[in-house]
C-alpha cells in the first residue's frame, strides 16, 4: 500500500526540510484498514483502533524533527508509543503530496470549480522505473466566469465552512484568474502576481506580508486546517483506485488546534 501511495506522489518530491514516508510501524504488515487524516494524535490513534484500522495515512508528518527518545514527554512522543503498542502504522504524504500533479492543490482547485489548472511555482520534473513525474508547488487556474471580490470571499468561506478569513482591501476589478496554495503558502505570493493572478488563496500568511499589494490582486487567507480539509477526500479517491481491497475511512477526530471565538 506505501508502494502504490509512493507511485502517484514520490518521497523525492518532498522538500528537503520535510519527513514524509513511513513513520512508524513495519512495511510488510497487513492492512486491516486505514484511517486517513491530517494530523496524529493519541486521540486519532484511539479512533484507528477503535475502527479496526491498523494504518493511518496522515497529510502532515507525526515524526516531523529527531526525536530523542520515546516517553511522555509531549504529544508527538504519547502518540508514537500508544501507535507502537497497539501495532498501528503510520504513514505521511506531506509535500510530496502538495507538490505532485493531481495532489493536494489540484484538489482545493477542484472545489473551487477552476479549469485549467496549471502548477504555479517552479516546474522540476523526476524520473524513475515507473515513470515521469512534473511537480511543483502550488496551482493557478481559471473561474467558471468572473466575479466581484465579496461574492469570491462568500464562495470560499461557502466552500472550505469558514465563517471569517484574513483579506486585503477588496480587489475593486472583477476575480477571474486564481492561484492557490494549501497551508503555508505565502512563500508563493511573488509567483501568483507574476502569473497574473486576481487572487491569491492560502491557509496561513504573515502580517507583513498583506502589505503594499492593494488592489494588485486579492489576497485571502482561510486557516491551514481549512485550506487543506480535503486531502482526506484525495487519499480515498487514490486509494480507492490502486488499493481497492483496502477499507478507508476518513477521521471523525478534529485536529485543528485553532478556534475562532
Amino acid at each position: 500500500m506505501l508502494r502504490a501511495l509512493e507511485r502517484f506522489a514520490p518521497l523525492p518530491l518532498q522538500e528537503d526540510y520535510d519527513n514524509a514516508g513511513l513513520q512508524v510501524g513495519l512495511t510488510e504488515a497487513e492492512v486491516s484498514g486505514a484511517l486517513l487524516c491530517l494530523d496524529v494524535t493519541e486521540k486519532v490513534v484511539d479512533e484507528a483502533e477503535k475502527k479496526g484500522c491498523n494504518l493511518i495515512v496522515a497529510h502532515h508528518p507525526l515524526i516531523f524533527r529527531r526525536l530523542a527518545c520515546v516517553s511522555n514527554q509531549d504529544y508527538v512522543q504519547r502518540t508514537v508509543y500508544k501507535a507502537i503498542r497497539k501495532g498501528i502504522a503510520i504513514v505521511a504524504m506531506h509535500t510530496n503530496l502538495d507538490n505532485a500533479v493531481g495532489g493536494v492543490n489540484y484538489k482545493i482547485a477542484e472545489h473551487m470549480k477552476l479549469g485549467d489548472v496549471k502548477i504555479l511555482g517552479d516546474k522540476h520534473t523526476y524520473e524513475n522505473a515507473d515513470g515521469t513525474y512534473p511537480y511543483g508547488s502550488g496551482v493557478v487556474g481559471e473561474l467558471p466566469a468572473e466575479m466581484a471580490a465579496v461574492d469570491f470571499i462568500q464562495l470560499l468561506k461557502r466552500e472550505f465552512g469558514v465563517k471569517s478569513l484574513q483579506a486585503n482591501q477588496l480587489l475593486s476589478r472583477k476575480i477571474r484568474r486564481v492561484a492557490l496554495c494549501g497551508g503555508a503558502g505565502s512563500f508563493l505570493l511573488r509567483a501568483a502576481i507574476a502569473a497574473g493572478a486576481d487572487a491569491f488563496v492560502t491557509g496561513e500568511m504573515g502580517y507583513h506580508e498583506f502589505f503594499g499589494h492593494e488592489q494588485e490582486l486579492q489576497i485571502c487567507v482561510i486557516g491551514h486546517y481549512q485550506s487543506e480539509q480535503y486531502t482526506c477526500e484525495l487519499l480515498q479517491e487514490l486509494l480507492a483506485k490502486v488499493c481497492p481491497d483496502v477499507r478507508t475511512t476518513i477521521v471523525e477526530t478534529n485536529t485543528n488546534p485553532i478556534i475562532y471565538i
